[in-house]
């Protein structure tokens, strides 16, 4: 690999052909784009990507699929037909690695699992999100979000005490294992440009899902607790959740003994600091439902903006609770560049997050691709393969 520009992107000159569909194989693959990698994304001829018939919809296009799907390009190849494997297999020769969230079995059924492709391609890096992973008695099971959500605890966690299982409210089922094939991917990159080979990345749904429990399975293990839906409260420490106010609602996290000090002085409640049962937060927690009411008596007076200005003044940990319309009106969201816009012909103005990867000497780039149209960009990518 050449070596970069200091402005450049880290992956610029890194080529991943993209055979993934829906959500976790995308997500990871949007962000090696943000990384600079140019992603060619092969889909099947005509329908194209599942998510393409997910809403909601703007002009007939999704939503959906544009928004992880913006800054690659995209071919559409039948791989069960000779002609269309020939040029998969020419992409193959120019591409650093690959990326697929099928079940497992599949892509050796096509003729292209991880030993046949390395043993033909060795420098390939070869990606692989899936339920279960390529081992385990779950492995050739389905999955989806949901499934693993379910199965991993984290639903279990989730909601108010005494409720249903209650879905996080995003597929972070599928962000997770997303953002773990990313650095795995990544780290796989690093491995071979210092002489270490190509390797296989095996991501599992349901794995990911497990270090996102935090200290829920030491617990368990330790001292045999099952962590319960706490609503918005920290299992551990308080106060640490959102409270009402006289308008909404405001977060305050005050993790240890000084910022409860701090949170006190501002809230014009000194005398919380003689309480005996708040003095630490061991106590604090024992006595969370009187913390929150005892709270809610003074937080209720006064709007959210009110108590974010005085807790903010003193140093305390704090913030509202945003809808995503909020989003579009925040200062810092805005500093940061996270809303960027992207010209598409058939949405027109569309709105994404921007890119989280704030690197020194790195510019953001100034435009981005579009999402792209099934088979948009076949001639460009024929051309990289000669065709």
């Amino acid at each position: 690999m050449p070596t970069l520009d200091p402005s450049a992107r880290p992956l610029q000159g890194v080529t991943v052909l993209d055979l993934s569909r829906v959500l976790a194989g995308p997500f990871c693959t949007m962000v090696l784009a943000q990384l600079g990698a140019r992603v060619i994304k092969v889909e099947r001829p005509g329908a194209g990507d599942d998510s393409r018939a997910f809403g909601p919809f703007k002009n007939g296009k999704s939503l959906y699929f544009s928004s992880i799907n913006y800054d690659k390009e995209t071919i559409a190849l039948d791989l069960k037909q000779p002609a269309d494997r020939a040029i998969f297999e020419d992409l193959l020769t120019i591409s650093d690695v690959v990326v697929e969230n099928f079940r497992p079995g599949t892509m050796e059924k096509l003729g292209y699992g991880w030993d046949t492709l390395h043993a033909k391609y060795p420098s390939l890096v070869y990606g692989a999100a899936s339920g279960f992973g390529d081992s385990g008695p779950y492995s050739r099971r389905a999955a989806y979000d949901m499934v693993v959500q379910g199965m991993g605890g984290i639903m279990s966690m989730t909601g108010q005490p005494d409720s249903p299982p209650t879905r996080v409210g995003v597929s972070i089922g599928d962000l997770a294992a997303g953002l773990y094939l990313a650095i795995g991917l990544v780290a796989a990159i690093q491995k071979r440009s210092r002489g270490g080979g190509a390797t296989k990345v095996d991501i599992a749904m349901l794995d990911c899902q497990l270090p996102l429990l935090e200290s829920a399975l030491a617990a368990f293990a330790a001292l045999g607790e099952i962590a319960q839906p706490n609503g918005s409260r920290h299992p551990e420490i308080a106060p640490f959740q959102a409270y009402r106010t006289a308008d909404a609602y405001v977060v305050i996290a005050a993790g240890n003994d000084h910022l409860f000090a701090l949170m006190a002085q501002a809230l014009g409640r000194p005398d919380m600091l003689e309480n005996p049962n708040y003095k630490t937060n061991t106590l604090r927690h024992s006595n969370v439902d009187a913390l929150e009411d005892d709270l809610e008596k003074t937080l209720r007076k006064r709007p959210t903006q009110d108590w974010l200005d005085a807790l903010n003044a003193a140093g305390v940990p704090c913030g509202p609770v945003n809808n995503v319309s909020r989003l579009f009106q925040d200062p810092q969201v805005a500093a940061r560049d996270m809303l960027v816009s992207i010209d598409d012909p058939v949405i027109g103005k569309l709105t994404v997050a921007g890119n989280p990867f704030k690197m020194s000497g790195v510019a953001e780039p100034s435009t981005r691709r579009a999402p792209p149209e099934v088979d948009g960009d076949r001639a460009a990518i024929l051309a990289l393969i000669g065709r």
